[in-house]
């Protein structure tokens, strides 16, 4: 019931934030849902983050405003979260799921030449998110498996992006360990 409840507030967030065009927001919304997904992993979050932020991307990108079918994209993206919300209000979680795809589906077969620009900030959202949930801790693997990805593409995209140099291992030195800890022990 939480996790509900959170989804229908990033949903309205997501909604404030199209009619807005506030991409740092957008973006922002679809970390969270990241988040989300890493503890759970499931699908539906990941999916959600993924249309978040493949929605950021295409409002981000100014030139797709010269492309015909832009105006098309931006209603069916608008009328997608609006069913979507709808759904999850009424309890219909299978038809919010449902209608996560429909966006995608909707988005990938705009017409004409976008279409192809469409596709690929979907690709690279998948990859992007799946970077974030590497972040969290998932394996490379299972990663690349929740999104649909490789593990090549996903190696390579945080490879370039200096994740896995992160040193967890790093600890406060033995010596402040041990003061810490009598310190602790003299109370």
């Amino acid at each position: 019931m939480e996790e509900k409840r959170h989804v229908l507030d990033i949903l309205r967030q997501t909604k404030s934030a199209i009619r807005d065009k506030d991409i740092v927001k957008l973006k922002d919304l679809s970390n969270q849902t990241i988040h989300s997904a890493s503890i759970s992993q499931d699908e539906i979050n990941i999916t959600l983050a993924v249309v978040i932020y493949s929605i950021s991307k295409i409002i981000e990108r100014t030139n797709y405003k010269h492309y015909p079918q832009f105006k098309e994209c931006c209603s069916s993206i608008e009328d997608g979260i609006n069913k979507s919300i709808d759904f999850l209000e009424r309890g219909a979680e299978e038809s919010f799921a449902g209608e996560l795809q429909n966006i995608i589906t909707e988005l990938k077969n705009t017409g004409g030449s976008l279409k192809k620009h469409i596709e690929e900030v979907f690709k690279k959202a998948r990859i992007n998110k799946a970077s974030r949930m590497y972040e969290h801790g998932i394996s490379l693997e299972k990663t690349a498996k929740l999104l649909g990805i490789s593990i090549f593409e996903l190696a390579e995209y945080t490879g370039n992006t200096g994740i896995p140099d992160v040193n967890l291992g790093i600890t406060m030195p033995i010596k402040e360990r041990i003061k810490l800890a009598e310190e602790i022990f003299e109370k």
